[in-house]
C-alpha cells in the first residue's frame, strides 16, 4: 500500500508529464496558427493580383475607342466572375 508521500510524489510526476504534453501541444498549435495565417495571406495576395488584372482591363475599356470596348467587355466580365468566385470560395473556407 502506498503512503501519502509516495502518492504525492507519483501525482507530482504525472503533473510534470502533463505539463510537458501541454507545452508540446502549445508548440503544435503555434505552428498550425502560423501555417493558417500564411495561407490566408497568400490567398489575400492572390485576390489582390486578380483585382489588379481586372482593374487593368477596366482601364483599357475606359481608354478604348468606338466599339472596341464591347470586345473587351466580355473578357472583363469573365475576369470579374473568376475574381468574385475566388473571393466567395476563400470566405467559405473560413
Amino acid at each position: 500500500m502506498e503512503n501519502r508521500r509516495e502518492y504525492i510524489d507519483r501525482m507530482a510526476a504525472r503533473l510534470k508529464e502533463l505539463e510537458s504534453e501541454i507545452s508540446e501541444l502549445g508548440k503544435i498549435a503555434d505552428k498550425v496558427v502560423a501555417e493558417v495565417k500564411a495561407e490566408y495571406h497568400q490567398q489575400i495576395q492572390d485576390l489582390f493580383l486578380k483585382k489588379e488584372e481586372l482593374q487593368t482591363k477596366v482601364s483599357k475599356i475606359q481608354e478604348a475607342s468606338g466599339s472596341a470596348w464591347e470586345d473587351m467587355k466580355a473578357g472583363a466580365e469573365i475576369s470579374w466572375e473568376v475574381f468574385n468566385e475566388s473571393a466567395k470560395t476563400k470566405k467559405r473556407k473560413r
